[in-house]
């Protein structure tokens, strides 16, 4: 039996062939999916240093964003929104307290409480004085006997006969018509010369007994108590005359008062009760208890009123055409 030999292969048929096994090989490959399985973090490299440091970048660039925006900055703080009610209020009491109502609301309540306390302070320094008054009334009476307890009420009689000439003057004081008295004056120093000779004499150096030494710090505690009582009353009606002649009127600027005396001007309108101060100033003059060209000062103290009234007074009595 004869066999044909099989012919060799051309370069053609072995390219077919390598590429009908290349096909054949990729059809035996299972596919693949279509999403691969997630890496582990330390395989990709996210690790948690890295997500921090993300993290921080992506903040910072939020931050970035939200620093250009100015609107924080133009809400109030409470510091702010407290100083802002404060400063609120601050002009809103400073607007009321221009208020005539309020202006004299408030001279009303300084005078109440003025009086009150130079009341208080007289009281107790005529009660201070009050012991040395029954050592020099009692003198050498036993205790507990009849004269030595009524050496007790000289200083109190006195003292209220003291206190209802202050308070006449003081009250009238207030009602704008002071008590220009001479006679009130000397009644006034009558008895504080008794109360300060009472509480001083037993204790001046011809008075102290025998072998006693004198000691200027006895006399001196025993005239604080008439001394203030002095200048209590010469100062109280003083005081409630210059509250008296207040002018409650709403301000109208700052300018500072001006007075001429070469035009005759006024520093303010006079009070509608200069008539009844010239007519009383003139008849001071007529008495003698002014002199007959008084300046502004005399009559302020003279007819105890405010310096613009007595300013306006002299005026009219040095020119009676104009007044």
């Amino acid at each position: 039996m004869m066999t044909t030999p099989t012919p060799e292969p051309s370069p053609d048929d072995v390219a077919r062939g390598l590429a009908e096994f290349e096909r054949h090989l990729a059809e035996q490959v299972p596919a693949l999916p279509a999403t691969l399985p997630a890496l582990p973090m330390e395989t990709s490299g996210q690790t948690k240093r890295v997500q921090r440091l993300r993290a921080e970048v992506a903040e910072a660039h939020l931050l970035a964003d939200l620093q250009d925006d100015a609107a924080p900055l133009l809400l109030d703080t409470p510091k702010v929104r407290k100083r802002r009610k404060q400063a609120r209020e601050a002009a809103r009491l400073h607007e009321l307290g221009q208020d005539p109502a309020m202006r004299a609301w408030q001279a009303a309540r300084m005078r109440r409480l003025l009086v009150a306390v130079a009341m208080v302070s007289l009281t107790l320094a005529l009660a201070w004085s009050t012991a040395g008054v029954q050592a020099f009334a009692a003198e050498d009476a036993p205790q507990w006997s009849p004269a030595w307890m009524f050496a007790w009420l000289v200083e109190p009689f006195m003292s209220m006969a003291l206190l209802f000439v202050v308070g006449a003057r003081a009250y009238l004081a207030t009602r704008g018509q002071p008590i220009i008295s001479p006679t009130l004056v000397r009644i006034e120093g009558l008895f504080l010369a008794l109360t300060f000779g009472m509480n001083v004499w037993p204790y001046l150096p011809w008075s102290l007994p025998d072998g006693e030494t004198f000691k200027v710090s006895g006399v001196v505690l025993h005239i604080l108590g008439p001394a203030i009582a002095v200048a209590i009353v010469i100062a109280l009606p003083i005081v409630l005359g210059a509250f008296a002649a207040l002018d409650h009127g709403r301000d109208e600027g700052l300018t500072g008062l001006t007075y001429s005396a070469n035009a005759h001007d006024p520093v303010r309108t006079p009070g509608p009760d200069v008539a009844r101060l010239i007519d009383r100033a003139r008849t001071l003059i007529a008495t003698g208890e002014l002199p007959e060209a008084p300046s502004a000062y005399r009559l302020q103290r003279g007819l105890r009123c405010g310096m613009d009234d007595a300013r306006a007074v002299r005026d009219a009595l040095n020119h009676p055409t104009t007044n």
